[in-house]
């Protein structure tokens, strides 16, 4: 089987390369000034523009990192057993921006893409997956020569303001129709924001949570918090399907094995 994995990490197809760009004239302004109206900023109610105030203040590492973790330092220790101290997930990603500091914020971020999400995460689930069926899988993005050619395209023909993947995009228009070659980004959603306010997959985390096993890791009331509100309406998917999944790994291999 064929499977696209690299295209986006070779060609600058992640919206996140984009938003770097956005970025650009703010920069100018001094550090101290950005921080300060961050600062000002995170203390007010939510509004238009508070995200690019925040995150304009930050340096790419920062960002990158904020954009690929789901607890932060506070919400991480909320949840885990007797709330110890959680260091700042993003210093985990700066040793790998600064082997590329000369480059421009969106090829660090590329850079650090190949690197790591691409190498430790979407490949090692594809490659698990796959043979988790008996399947041969192969990569066509991540031909050496396909690699070579991406690296040598200059940062205005991978991502910009207005579009993602451009010279992969101008490439493949040559080939199947427009209006393909020019479709959307879009990931591989799935409805679980929704399902886990349906009293059937509630109860089914709802066990999970308040079980022996979650005792073990975490303070399950502050769980139960983190359901209740989002049956109630907010957005707490990501953080309850993270915590869900952990109990249910280490059910499986900790516990049944």
């Amino acid at each position: 089987m064929l499977s696209g994995e690299g295209a986006d990490e070779l060609f600058g197809g992640y919206p996140l390369y984009q938003s770097e760009w956005h970025f650009g004239k703010y920069q100018k302004v001094p550090r101290f000034i950005r921080k300060a109206l961050a600062g000002i900023a995170n203390a007010l109610p939510n509004f238009k523009g508070k995200h690019f105030i925040t995150a304009g203040a930050m340096e790419p590492w920062e960002r990158y990192a904020r954009a690929n973790y789901v607890f932060n330092a506070q919400s991480a220790s909320a949840v885990l057993k007797g709330h110890p101290q959680v260091d700042f997930p993003p210093l985990a990603s700066k040793p790998v921006f600064d082997k590329v500091a000369h480059l421009d914020p969106a090829s660090q971020t590329q850079y650090a893409d190949i690197h790591v999400w691409m190498a430790y995460d979407i490949l090692v689930k594809a490659d698990r997956m796959s043979m988790a069926q008996s399947l041969e899988l192969r990569v066509p993005f991540l031909d050496k020569e396909v690699l070579e050619t991406a690296m040598q395209i200059p940062a205005k023909y991978r991502a910009t303001k207005e579009q993602t993947k451009t010279a992969l995009r101008y490439a493949a228009a040559k080939h199947i129709p427009e209006r393909s070659a020019k479709m959307v980004k879009r990931g591989f959603p799935v409805p679980l924001d929704e399902l886990l306010r349906q009293d059937e997959y509630y109860e089914t985390v709802k066990a999970e949570f308040t079980g022996e096993n979650a005792k073990l890791f975490f303070d399950t009331d502050e769980l139960m918090r983190l359901l209740d509100s989002h049956k109630a309406g907010k957005h707490n998917m990501r953080k309850i399907w993270m915590i869900y999944s952990f109990l249910l790994w280490y059910k499986e291999f900790f516990v049944k094995r």
